[in-house]
Parts: C-alpha cells; structure tokens; sequence
C-alpha cells in the first residue's frame, strides 16, 4: 500500500497526522531534501520504528525512486543507530562519567562507508537518533551536517519525517 492508502487506515484521532503526511510525501521537491535523503530517511524511519506495515508501505511509496544502494543505507543506519543511540544515550545520561573514558569496543565500520554520500547517511542517522532520543547523537550528526554544508531545512525536515511516522504509527495503533 502507499502512503495515501495508509493514511485511510488512520482514525479520526489522527487527522492532522494525515495532513502532515500528506504535506511532507506531497512535496519532495521543496522539502530541501534530495530525493535520496527524503527517501532514505523516510526508509530508515520506518525500519527502526519496525512495524512491518509502515514498512511495507514505505517501500512501496519508495518504490524505483532511488538505487538500492540508498534501502541499504538505510537499513544500515537503523541498525546501527539502534547499537549506537543506547550505548551513547548511556553515556549521556549516566551521572558516572568514567564509562565516557571506556572504549566503545563497539564496530562500526559500515559507517565508513555506507555506500551512499556521507551527509545521506548522516541525515538519516540523524533522524533515527532522534526518533530514539539520543541528544549526544543528535548533536554530533548536526555537527556533521553542518560541516557538510547541508541546510537547516533540510535538517529540520529529517525530523519533521521522524516525528510524522511516530505518530502515525501510533494512531495506526490506536486506530
């Protein structure tokens, strides 16, 4: 299914949820997103919040408009940021600082190379962390985007996608 028959499954307790999907697929172009990082978001939303049916109907929203290599990147950033916004949201958090000395030990060498642009992949880490709430993460992959020249809108976009794809899950749920 596409996001329009999604959002038909959605009660009456998420009509503005419906409207804000419906602005933010029905305007790709002017999202200040390249199609890529709308789409890869978009993926990488869907597969950390992991629900099968807003999976599936993000890769059928998807469809052939980007590469492979883009639903990989995906599917890797929300592995990974699954690991990484605990262990991190961890050290964050814990008044204990002597485990931010500590070694990760942690691999993640995929993140040298994920197979699509460094700030593609940065934006949809960015909006997996916060969609898992991870204020350490959000500041370090801002920080990257940034450096990367990419827009504030843009930025701000990722999470406006993360934002709108937690609430409709859960007024799917409560649906």
């Amino acid at each position: 299914m596409a996001i329009a028959d999604y959002k038909q499954l959605l009660g009456d307790h998420g009509k503005d949820t419906k409207l804000n999907l419906s602005s933010l697929f029905n305007s790709v172009d002017t999202s200040g997103l390249t199609t890529d990082q709308f789409y890869g978001t978009a993926l990488s939303l869907a597969y950390s919040l992991g629900d099968e049916e807003l999976i599936q109907t993000i890769e059928n929203e998807t469809g052939d408009k980007v590469e492979d290599n883009v639903k990989q990147a995906a599917k890797l950033a929300a592995t990974l940021m699954a690991m990484n916004n605990v262990y991190y949201r961890f050290l964050h958090l814990s008044s204990d600082k002597q485990f931010s000395k500590m070694p990760a030990g942690l691999r993640m060498n995929a993140m040298a190379n994920p197979g699509v642009d460094k700030a593609d992949f940065e934006l949809f880490s960015l909006a997996v962390s916060a969609l898992n709430g991870c204020g350490l993460c959000i500041d370090s992959h801002v920080k990257t985007l940034v450096q990367h020249d990419v827009t504030a809108q843009a930025i701000q976009t990722s999470i406006k996608l993360a934002a709108v794809l937690n609430a409709a899950l859960t007024a799917r749920k409560l649906s």
